[in-house]
C-alpha cells in the first residue's frame, strides 16, 4: 500500500513495527497507527495521540499538508501544528523508551485539550504544560531515587524551560508553563484556568490508572473536592459514576 507519491510514505519500504496499535485512554479499545500519524480518532470518539510519531520529511517539507492530507493546524485549532509537534518530539526524546510516561503525557494532553474547548485558556500554555508536566520525573528518580511529587515540581521547571527555549517560545508562555509544572501536584501559588485544566486532566488519567474503589456517594464527594473546573467535574462524573 502507498500513501501519496512520496517514497518515504510508501509502506512497502517500512519496517515491522511502523504500523502498530495503541490503547484508547477513554475506552481501552485498540487504535491502529501508521508511524507518521500524529493522532487518530477511536471508534468511541476519543482523539488518541501517537506516542511514537515519526514524521520524517513531513516535519519540514512545505508540501506535507498536500502530500499527507493534513491541515497546517490541529483539527480543533488549539495550537499551531508545528509548535505542538516540536513539543511532542522534545517530550518523546526526553522520555526515550519510557512508554508509560509517554502515554501518560499524551493522555493528559488529550483531556487537557478537550477541557480547554469548554473552559477556555491559552492553547499554547495548555499544550506545553500537558506535554511537559511530568518532564522532571526521570531526573527525580536519578537524583533522589524517587518520583515523589515534590521532586518533580523542583526538577521539572528547569528542564521544561530548557526545552521551550530551544523552541524559541516567548518568555511569558515559558513562565506560565513552568509555574504550572512547579505546582501540578501541590497546587502551590498558581490558580489560572490553564493550571486548573492541567490539574483536572492529570487527575482524570491518574484516577483511571489507579482505579481506587469508591461508592457512588464517595465518588461524588471526591469529584467535587478534587476537580477544579466544571467540565473536569462533568467528565469525571461520566467516567467514574456514569452521570
Amino acid at each position: 500500500m502507498t500513501r501519496g507519491n512520496c517514497p518515504g510514505q510508501d509502506t512497502r519500504h517500512w519496517k515491522p513495527g511502523d504500523i502498530f496499535t495503541v490503547a484508547c485512554p477513554s475506552c481501552g479499545g485498540m487504535v491502529e497507527f501508521f508511524k507518521d500519524d500524529v493522532s487518530r480518532k477511536c471508534g468511541c470518539g476519543q482523539r488518541v495521540e501517537n506516542p511514537k510519531v515519526e514524521l520524517g520529511c513531513a516535519g519540514w517539507c512545505g508540501h506535507a499538508a498536500e502530500c499527507l492530507g493534513r491541515p497546517p493546524e490541529t483539527a480543533d485549532g488549539t495550537a499551531p501544528a508545528t509548535f505542538r509537534r516540536e513539543l511532542m518530539t522534545a517530550m518523546l526524546d526526553q522520555f526515550g523508551d519510557d512508554t508509560r510516561r509517554i502515554n501518560h503525557a499524551l493522555s493528559v494532553l488529550t483531556y487537557a485539550e478537550q477541557l480547554r474547548k469548554v473552559e477556555g485558556g491559552d492553547p499554547l500554555v495548555v499544550t506545553a504544560a500537558a506535554l511537559l508536566h511530568d518532564i522532571g520525573i526521570q531526573e527525580a528518580e536519578r537524583i533522589y531515587g524517587s518520583p515523589a511529587p515534590r521532586y518533580q515540581e523542583e526538577l521539572g521547571p528547569p528542564i521544561a524551560r530548557c526545552i521551550m527555549e530551544g523552541l524559541e517560545i516567548d518568555e511569558a508562555t515559558m513562565e506560565h508553563v513552568t509555574r504550572i509544572i512547579g505546582s501540578h501536584h501541590s497546587a502551590g501559588d498558581i490558580d489560572t484556568i490553564e493550571f486548573r485544566i492541567i490539574w483536572d486532566a492529570d487527575a482524570l488519567v491518574n484516577l483511571q490508572d489507579e482505579g481506587p474503589p469508591r461508592s457512588h456517594q464517595e465518588w461524588k464527594k471526591f469529584i467535587e473536592k478534587v476537580f477544579k473546573t466544571g467540565e473536569g467535574r462533568n467528565r469525571a462524573g461520566r467516567i467514574f459514576i456514569g452521570e
